[in-house]
């Protein structure tokens, strides 16, 4: 028994109707989703407080300067660049957001996909074997099947819009991350040399307390200290021997905190600078604010979700609207496999569909409503995005300005405080001054060191808190610098 399945070509009429209908509505589907506008913020024209440049060098030139992409060069250490170079290439969050790139990459390519038509190719072979008599068949069939959906409202378009906006999202996370990394190793390593520094001022001052002690000790052998002046300075040097495990211990956990960031074993790394006294106190300019919108990276970010969130909008809104597919297939079918692709067994269909909804209990209304909610979240994500980064680009800059001048100033208590203990020191061995005034001025002299580090460190790390205010030097290369930002 043979099976035929016969071609009924599509009549003339039919086929230009088809054809128009599709190109009418390719055009329609050509138009661009239309995206929002960034909203608008009022950005001030100037910082209201201005960056004071290294010590002693006053106020930085009126020139609107940013930092380099490379800022932390500027700090002249050759070590802290190896290990910002070295951060950028193992660190594991700047790897995770890289792999969150390239996952991105892949949602915009599929979201692309449906833009395009669609085809599919069926191979079968069948035979049949009679139970109750008569003659076995053999019958074969191929069909190629292809299928279109005319963007008509623009849906599929959007889709592909949310997830290329999606994408540059994820790429300015990834840059977020790599500053937020960079700013982390630059931090620690500038902590781990004052905590050097303040562990080498803590043994110098155990030092003096010995030799403080021993002169007291000599005077009580000679009968001129008694056992209470004694006493009082073996307290005095027990309290500053008391203060470097605690600072031990301090530095360990920073070079811990440090390797972590490279992402090395703890246990086999080790800085290799001794302290700040090589560090250069770098210059920097804050720039006009309005700049910071296209030179943060985490505000490039939010404003790409907030399109994709508007692309993910006109993809609900299209969704309610009726959707029309093209299909189309030609193949052939016939009892024997050589005469197959014989014309008379070959056929061709091509056809339109449409597809609307009619009742869903609400679903499609509510996934538009929750893509409008979600815009709106955006929107203010955003705004309080700039805000927060206007804010703290000025609490850097003012943070700069006071460290600076109590820098200067505990300099100058440092410098007193030494006098005054070697003044003191000088008086008692004379038998001129009374211990207990020895005591008051190396204590004095040991808290006035160690809160220099301490504002030293503080001062570095504000400026390393500007540079990551301002972007890190980073600036979005899509975007043209001499357009103002809204």
């Amino acid at each position: 028994m043979t099976q035929r399945r016969l071609a009924h070509a599509p009549s003339l009429a039919l086929k230009t109707i088809v054809l128009a209908l599709a190109v009418a509505l390719g055009g329609c589907a050509a138009r661009q989703v239309e995206k929002d506008a960034a909203p608008q913020i009022e950005v001030p024209d100037n910082w209201s407080r201005n960056t004071i440049g290294a010590a002693g060098a006053g106020p930085a030139q009126a020139e609107q300067l940013w930092p380099d992409s490379d800022w932390w060069k500027q700090f002249g250490s050759s070590e802290l660049s190896a290990l910002v170079d070295e951060s950028q290439q193992n660190n594991f969050e700047i790897a995770a957001a890289f792999s969150r790139v390239r996952q991105a990459e892949a949602q915009a390519r599929l979201a692309g996909a449906p833009l395009l038509p669609s085809a599919g190719l069926n191979i079968n072979a069948a035979r049949d074997l009679p139970i109750s008599g008569g003659t076995a068949s053999n019958t074969a069939g191929a069909t190629l099947d292809v299928s279109y959906e005319i963007d008509f409202w623009g849906k599929n378009r959007a889709g592909r819009d949310a997830a290329e906006a999606s994408l540059r999202a994820n790429r300015y996370d990834r840059e977020t991350v790599a500053l937020t990394v960079t700013s982390g190793v630059v931090s620690t390593y500038l902590q781990v040399l004052s905590l050097r520094d303040r562990l080498e001022i803590a043994r110098q001052n155990v030092s003096t307390a010995e030799r403080v002690l021993k002169l007291i000790e000599a005077q009580s052998r000679a009968g001129s200290a008694s056992p209470l002046d004694l006493a009082r300075q073996r307290s005095a040097l027990a309290n500053l021997r008391a203060l470097i495990p605690d600072l031990q211990q301090q530095e360990q956990d920073a070079q811990t905190a440090l390797a972590i960031l490279l992402g090395r074993p703890p246990q086999n790394f080790a800085v290799q600078e001794k302290g700040l006294q090589r560090i250069q106190m770098p210059r920097i300019s804050a720039g006009l604010p309005s700049e910071l919108l296209t030179r943060r990276p985490d505000i490039r970010r939010a404003e790409a979700n907030l399109e994709a969130a508007s692309a993910n909008v006109a993809m609900a809104r299209a969704a309610l609207f009726p959707s029309i597919t093209l299909t189309g297939s030609t193949g052939a079918q016939s009892s024997a496999l050589l005469s197959l692709f014989d014309g008379p067994n070959l056929f061709a269909s091509i056809g339109a569909g449409l597809i609307a909804p009619i009742f869903d209990g609400g679903r499609l209304q509510n996934q538009r409503d929750y893509a409008i909610a979600q815009k709106e979240e955006l929107v203010q994500v955003y705004r309080q995005r700039v805000i927060n980064s206007l804010s703290e680009v000025e609490k850097a800059l003012g943070a700069i300005r006071s460290l600076e001048e109590r820098y200067r100033l505990k300099t100058g208590e440092v410098d007193q405080a030494r006098f005054a203990f070697e003044l003191s020191e000088i008086r008692y061995r004379a038998g001129a001054e009374d211990l207990m005034v020895v005591l008051d001025t190396q204590r004095a002299l040991s808290e006035a060191q160690n809160q220099l580090g301490q504002i030293k460190l503080q001062r570095l790390q504000a400026t390393v808190s500007l540079y990551k205010a301002l972007g890190g030097g980073w600036q979005d290369n899509s975007v043209n610098p001499a357009t103002p930002a809204p």
